[in-house]
C-alpha cells in the first residue's frame, strides 16, 4: 500500500508541472512573436543598408530617380506630387508666362493660378501632374505648346 507522503508528493509535483506548462505557454507565444518581429527588422536593416550603399556609390549632387506615378481611377495623380506657391510663381516667371497663359497650359483659369501663387488656394490633384510637367519644361517647348493651344482655341 502506497505511503500517504509519497502520494501527496506525486500529486504536488503533477500540479506544479501543470501550472508551469500553462505559464510557459504564454511565454512561448510571446517569444515566437518577438522572433518574427526581429526577423522583419533584420530584413529592413539589410534593405536600408543596401539602399545606403547604392546612394553612396552615386556621384555627389545627383538625385535618385523617382518611380513613375500611377494614375488614380479617375485619371488624376496624387500622393507624391505637391506644389508650393512660391515655386509655382518662380517657375511661371522663369518661363516668361502670364498667369493667364500658365493657366491655359494647365487647363485652369488665370485667376486660379493667382490664387495658387498667393497661397489662398491649393491646386486640385488633376492640376498637380500638369504643374509638375511644366517644372522641367523649357521656354521653347512651352511656347510651342501654348501656340498650339491658342490656335486650337481660335479654331473652336
Amino acid at each position: 500500500m502506497p505511503n500517504l507522503a509519497s502520494v501527496l508528493k506525486a500529486e504536488v509535483a503533477r500540479l506544479a508541472r501543470k501550472e508551469l506548462r500553462l505559464g510557459i505557454e504564454g511565454l512561448r507565444k510571446s517569444a515566437a512573436a518577438q522572433r518574427t518581429e526581429i526577423a522583419a527588422l533584420r530584413r529592413r536593416v539589410v534593405d536600408l543598408e543596401r539602399h545606403l550603399k547604392a546612394l553612396s556609390k552615386r556621384p555627389a549632387g545627383t538625385r535618385p530617380r523617382q518611380a513613375p506615378l500611377a494614375a488614380n481611377e479617375d485619371g488624376t495623380y496624387a500622393g507624391s506630387l505637391r506644389s508650393r506657391a512660391a515655386g509655382m510663381a518662380s517657375n511661371r516667371k522663369r518661363l516668361g508666362l502670364s498667369a493667364e497663359d500658365f493657366g491655359l497650359l494647365l487647363g485652369a483659369s488665370g485667376q486660379s493660378v493667382y490664387l495658387w501663387e498667393q497661397g489662398k488656394a491649393k491646386p486640385r490633384p488633376q492640376y498637380l501632374a500638369a504643374i509638375a510637367a511644366l517644372r522641367g519644361a523649357g521656354k521653347k517647348e512651352v511656347a510651342t505648346r501654348l501656340a498650339e493651344l491658342k490656335a486650337s482655341a481660335a479654331r473652336a
